[in-house]
């Protein structure tokens, strides 16, 4: 009779509401500003009035570096778990390592 609650539809819906439900009684205890500024809208730039974008952060250094991290560990995970026990199983975790090498080279050739 109550299985029909563990299936994950319904206990999803049960969660939503009952987040919901929290959701909503703390948004009522919660304290609230009775006045709302003018510059709520505005990007927080770190006191200053005069905001021209010079803080803008350069990522281009920052991708190589999670591409490979993100490739090491992936191939790391996926050929740890792939269990050795047929030729097929060892063809698929070396085709893996053939494509991981292959990425690597990729990501690390130096450009000239």
């Amino acid at each position: 009779m109550y299985k029909f609650l563990l299936s994950p539809p319904a206990a999803f819906m049960i969660m939503l509401a009952f987040f919901w439900l929290l959701s909503f009684i703390f948004g009522k205890l919660a304290f609230k500003k009775e006045k709302v500024s003018s510059e709520t809208g505005e990007p927080y730039a770190c006191g200053e009035d005069n905001y021209n974008h010079l803080a803008q952060p350069d990522y281009t250094n920052f991708f190589p570096y999670a591409f490979f991290f993100t490739l090491a560990h992936v191939a790391t995970l996926i050929i740890t778990t792939i269990p050795m026990e047929t030729v097929a199983t060892f063809a698929m975790a070396a085709f893996y390592i053939l494509g991981a090498i292959i990425g690597l080279y990729i990501l690390l050739r130096r450009q000239g």
